[in-house]
């Protein structure tokens, strides 16, 4: 009798894990698909997505891509194989189609930080969180004006590969220079990219080229750190702000490091932690809750004052 009822409580247990594991295995699917990390903004987002997932214990396959073509190439897979929800931070122009094929197929998109023009029958099921661009460039120009105290020089590490992205922060900058501060001269625009090499090159050229720059608008935290090392290298004391983007926590240090005291560094908040509540809120979807379509996190600056406040020993970037 003992062993019979052993045997059956045995049995009872052995389906119970049984149903735990197909209970887990019948959670629905989410795909995240982040771009190939080429600096560390992107390698941060993947870190956050994953990061998300794993806490939220979610069924998901995240998937990276080096250019457009790839990522709609992801999204297909996705969709064979059963996707419900795609998280997305595509990073390039030329997704819409694919992205249209997923949503006709029901797959609710969270696309994180780039906007995709998607057709109106389709937008019902399509999000979007992002930082918002044109205020960074706003407060960036805000922040060189007051600093210069309305007079000066001042030049433009431009990334016109990122898209709308550069776009709108230079727009911001632009206008908002002009009414603030007519007195403040943009005497160059350079193109260059969101690493720091490319930082460093851009603004080694515009050292050897001009005799008096006051300020930088940087768009991109590691573009400014390269920048920063050429001023440095240079021994040019005449610029007195940079900005930058993102929330770099070695550049958040480097506005505290003595080394810069006679530099203001800032850099206008556009971080990759943004993509943890693009996951929380893809679930909150699935779940049947309300969420708005279009969320915009505000702008912040960093700069000598506040950076304390931001230094987070965890975060990857």
């Amino acid at each position: 009798m003992r062993n019979l009822l052993g045997m059956l409580v045995l049995v009872a247990l052995l389906l119970s894990l049984c149903g735990v594991a197909f209970a887990e295995s019948e959670k629905s699917l989410i795909g995240i698909l982040v771009p190939a990390a080429t600096d560390g903004w992107g390698g941060g987002v993947a870190y956050f997505a994953k990061k998300a997932a794993d806490d939220m214990e979610l069924n998901y396959i995240l998937l990276t891509s080096s250019n457009a073509e790839e990522m709609s190439g992801r999204i297909e897979q996705l969709i064979s194989l059963g996707a419900v929800a795609i998280v997305m931070s595509p990073q390039f122009v030329g997704m819409e189609v694919a992205v249209e094929t997923a949503l006709k197929n029901g797959i609710v998109i969270y696309s994180f930080d780039m906007p995709i023009d998607v057709s109106e029958q389709y937008a019902e099921n399509f999000y979007q969180l992002t930082g918002d661009n044109y205020s960074m460039g706003e407060e960036s120009a805000m922040y060189i004006a007051e600093k210069l105290l309305g007079e000066g020089k001042v030049v433009i590490l431009d990334v016109p590969s990122s898209g709308n992205v550069a776009v709108e922060r230079k727009a911001g900058f632009l206008t908002t220079i002009a009414e603030v501060a007519p007195g403040i001269e943009v005497i160059a625009t350079v193109d260059t990219m969101f690493t720091r090499q490319n930082g460093l090159d851009a603004m080694a050229y515009l050292l050897a080229t001009y005799d008096q720059i006051d300020a930088v608008f940087s768009m991109d935290d590691e573009t400014s750190i390269g920048a920063l090392q050429a001023i440095l290298t240079a021994n040019r004391t005449d610029v007195k702000v940079i900005t930058g983007g993102g929330g770099c926590q070695e550049y958040f240090n480097m506005m505290l490091d003595k080394k810069y005291a006679d530099i203001w560094v800032a850099s206008a908040t556009y971080s990759p932690s943004m993509i943890l509540n693009c996951v929380e809120n893809t679930v909150l979807i699935l779940e049947g809750e309300e969420i708005d379509q279009l969320i915009v996190f505000p702008t912040t600056i960093v700069d000598k004052k506040n950076a304390v406040d931001f230094l987070d020993e965890n975060t990857p970037y």
